[in-house]
């Protein structure tokens, strides 16, 4: 478990950051899952601007994918719900080394972004070309990057649990996860604060974003579920949301606002936060991080998600919530 928290106070109108941690360490790996879509929209849509063809609302598909899409709809989903296919067509379009040269470049360390998620050619260095639609029918298709090849992690405890299943099979040794995404939570923490706080920072540390972008982002976010057309029961208003609100699934209140992205995978749950009280004035940025896997199994399916990590979860902005609002 590591957590990290900071206080927001507005002092002759500066922001003040006081923080925060629990067990905070850089070097101790867990994986990160899904907060690794964040980052990589906010770096989709610089190199966006960058090139100046396209935008957010050019329809595209990916060499091979019959989705025709755009990024202003990926990015949403990827808050929404956490698409993993979204994730997958922006990485596509970036390409690791590109990914990491960046974040790299706005001294965003320690972190690796190496793959994409729950799909077969995860680690396929060569990504696939995107076709733009130019007008009602003009296809235009880019170059696929070839990526150098993944320079394993090294820290400590790469290693993990007693066993691990592929296909189908059952390896009684520790799963490696010296090749897979490293974004520990004083990263993730940081990025959050230059997202929310750009003023705090100088010009060459914040994100390249317009305001308008940097908006777009913010409000994404916060995106619930419904906001995305998804009725079904199973996508309830904390779907993504694992603080305050992640063990229940009655509707969230509209007061209290949530700009944040979460993770889980091989039992581990993750959350960044920035957390928004209207009615009371209250801000602060939670990121948190916790393992739940009694059985030392990966891939199995077995993780205590539900019984004692997203309660956890829950109970810790809960806890902070109410603390801040007896001050």
């Amino acid at each position: 478990m590591q957590i990290k928290l900071s206080t927001i106070s507005t002092i002759n109108d500066s922001i003040i950051f006081d923080d925060y941690e629990f067990q905070l360490n850089d070097s101790i790996y867990f994986y990160p899952a899904s907060t690794v879509k964040w980052p990589v929209s906010i770096i989709a849509i610089k190199k966006l601007n960058d090139d100046g063809q396209y935008d957010l609302d050019t329809p595209f598909f990916v060499e091979g994918d019959s989705t025709y899409t755009s990024f202003r709809h990926e990015i949403r989903d990827i808050f929404a719900v956490s698409n993993n296919e979204s994730y997958n067509r922006l990485f596509e379009f970036l390409g690791k080394d590109y990914i990491n040269f960046y974040l790299a470049e706005k001294d965003m360390q320690p972190l690796s972004i190496f793959h994409r998620l729950s799909t077969s050619d995860a680690d396929e260095l060569t990504t696939r070309p995107f076709i733009f639609i130019e007008g009602d029918s003009t296809l235009v298709s880019t170059e696929p990057i070839i990526n150098a090849p993944i320079v394993p992690l090294q820290i400590k405890n790469l290693l993990k649990g007693k066993g691990y299943f592929e296909a189908d099979e059952l390896v009684m040794e520790p799963k490696d996860f010296s090749e897979k995404n490293y974004l520990p939570i004083s990263t993730l923490h940081e990025m959050m604060k230059r997202l929310m706080f750009p003023q705090n920072y100088s010009i060459d540390q914040r994100f390249d974003l317009s305001e308008t972008d940097r908006k777009f982002i913010i409000d994404a976010m916060a995106l619930l579920p419904k906001d995305m057309g998804y009725d079904d029961p199973d996508y309830y208003d904390s779907y993504g949301k694992f603080f305050i609100f992640g063990d229940t699934k009655d509707p969230m209140p509209s007061h209290i606002k949530i700009h944040n992205k979460v993770g889980y995978a091989y039992g581990y749950l993750t959350d960044c936060a920035f957390i928004h009280d209207t009615k009371r004035n209250i801000q602060f940025i939670l990121t948190a991080t916790i393992h739940v896997n009694e059985n030392g199994i990966f891939n199995d399916d077995i993780y205590e998600y539900d019984s004692i990590g997203i309660p956890f979860l829950a109970q810790l902005g809960r806890e902070i919530h109410t603390h801040l609002k007896s001050q």
